[in-house]
């Protein structure tokens, strides 16, 4: 299986648990990869024979900007749903990184990493 990938798309979201997060919003940043067969759209060189990134970054950028949800495993799963609306695309990665989380602690960054395929 060939895959596309989308990294650091990036978009301001209400989600969490907590009431701060979901008034004052925070940015979240989604990695995808995007499992199909590219074969048919190389060999015609024929974008409708391939998913569309462009169009799967918006859609992405729509569900982190739209309707908040407590957990980011939620918001991944939406995301993965949505990339596999797409005909062709038989399997998706999503990695939702949260990289401002409310850990009273230092860290880096806080991601959930989801794998979902066609069944």
């Amino acid at each position: 299986m060939d895959r596309v990938a989308l990294r650091g798309l990036r978009a301001r979201g209400h989600h969490g648990v907590f009431p701060q997060e979901r008034e004052e919003g925070q940015t979240f940043v989604v990695d995808l990869s995007l499992g199909l067969d590219t074969r048919p759209a190389a060999a015609d060189d024929d974008l409708a024979k391939t998913v569309h990134y462009g169009i799967v970054a918006e859609e992405v950028v729509a569900v982190v900007e739209g309707e908040p949800v407590d957990l980011i495993e939620t918001l991944a799963e939406r995301i993965a749903q949505v990339c596999l609306k797409h005909q062709g695309v038989r399997e998706v990665e999503v990695c939702v990184h949260k990289p401002d989380a409310p850990i009273t602690v230092p860290f880096d960054d806080v991601t959930i990493t989801i794998t979902r395929s066609r069944v």
